[in-house]
């Protein structure tokens, strides 16, 4: 005879496996990079990284790159996760890199003034 109740267990299981991976999904989504540029002046650039969730990025790859893929400006967020740099010549794009799925891209022509 089958108990009435058998698959309670399996069910609270299964449960607890999908608000598990719910949860898990949430905290990676909250963790996304984010990064803005501004033109302070003619000749000036100033971007500033971080991410989703509210934490800065001090010491993130920012490089600033030519559409020749040609290291520009090399750079590293500053403890206030800003990095300023003279504007190209030419057309280029920021690369903000704090790892693998991390990564936002800039287009110069993003960038306002």
């Amino acid at each position: 005879m089958k108990k009435p109740h058998s698959n309670i267990g399996r069910r609270a299981a299964g449960a607890a496996a999908a608000i598990g991976l719910l949860c898990m999904s949430l905290a990676a989504w909250a963790h996304n990079p984010m990064a803005q540029c501004l033109q302070v002046d003619a000749n000036t650039i100033k971007c500033k990284g971080g991410f989703s969730d509210g934490s800065e990025a001090p010491g993130v790859t920012l490089d600033v790159i030519s559409y020749d893929e040609q290291i520009l400006v090399p750079g590293k967020l500053a403890d206030d996760s800003t990095l300023t740099f003279k504007k190209p010549a030419g057309e280029f794009y920021v690369l903000f890199d704090a790892g693998p799925g991390h990564v936002v891209e800039i287009d110069h022509s993003e960038i306002q003034e």
